[in-house]
């Protein structure tokens, strides 16, 4: 049976007051539609953990940049619908841009230190979209639990971070990585890939492996870095738009991995922005 499709804040709410009177706890999955098996494994986690469950699905124009992404980007509500159906959430919020944005809205959240680089220096502005529009679903849906997944590792950190400043009363659970057979994160933009493109994307998870393998041994970073961009170019990706290793805790970049890292990269294929990041 799938879940009802709530509109305006005031049905959201309404719902809300029911749980909280009978002291249920609730969790919300923030996303932007177009749900693949990352998505569900957020929903799988999210029902474990708490007694409600809010998806909410919402193409923020805040976070893009680039207006073309905007456009191109999936909306797929009704098979969105039918994919959370066997999941048994509670609720989808689909909130009409006016429930986010009203007439005259003049705030804006941002976040230094670790939106500072990678995506942040890349896409200048996402990230105060990114935290502008969770801050406001955190508080519509007064949920306990927020569940993100890793393959947004920065994001993630934005995230906590936000709700920490702002002392939002929520808990935000980071959830591995979804991979296709090949390695590929899974991601909404893999469907704007050709099945070439797809056979191509599925080599830049082998390489960062191997790369994160080298500097787990105490290799130096910037040398190893060069020749794995090398590889990623000569697999067939057009650029390569940066590869960093980089604190896991507060994303300082880091000449090799002397403490808990990550490796993160962007990376484009047939006009699409692919990002990925690993442990080291």
């Amino acid at each position: 049976m799938s879940a009802p499709i709530l509109r305006r804040l005031a049905e959201l709410r309404a719902k809300h007051r029911d749980w909280i009177r009978a002291g249920e706890r609730v969790a919300v999955v923030p996303t932007m539609g177009a749900l693949h098996a990352g998505h569900l494994s957020l929903v799988e986690a999210a029902k474990l953990a708490c007694d409600r469950v809010i998806v909410t699905i919402f193409v923020n124009p805040k976070q893009f940049n680039n207006p073309e992404d905007l456009a191109n980007y999936p909306r797929t509500e009704h098979e969105d619908a039918i994919k959370l159906a066997p999941y048994g959430v509670d609720v989808i919020y689909v909130p009409d841009p006016d429930q986010i944005y009203p007439e005259g809205f003049a705030s804006t959240v941002s976040v230094a230190g670790v939106a500072d680089q990678m995506e942040g220096a890349c896409r200048p502005g996402h990230f105060d979209g990114v935290a502008t529009v969770v801050a406001k679903l955190f508080l519509q849906t007064g949920a306990q639990q927020a569940f993100f997944g890793e393959k947004d590792y920065q994001q993630l950190l934005v995230v906590r971070r936000m709700a920490r400043d702002l002392d939002i009363p929520i808990e935000v659970i980071g959830c591995p990585t979804v991979r296709e057979t090949s390695g590929l994160a899974m991601s909404s933009r893999n469907m704007r890939l050709s099945a070439t493109g797809l056979e191509t994307a599925g080599a830049l998870h082998p390489i960062l492996t191997e790369l994160a393998t080298r500097l787990a041994g105490g290799d130096i970073f910037v040398p190893l870095g060069k020749a794995a961009e090398a590889a990623i170019l000569a697999a067939g990706f057009d650029e390569v738009e940066y590869l960093s290793l980089c604190c896991a805790e507060d994303l300082t970049a880091l000449p090799r991995a002397d403490r808990p890292a990550r490796l993160f990269v962007a990376a484009w294929l047939e006009g699409v922005r692919l990002i990925d990041n690993i442990a080291v």
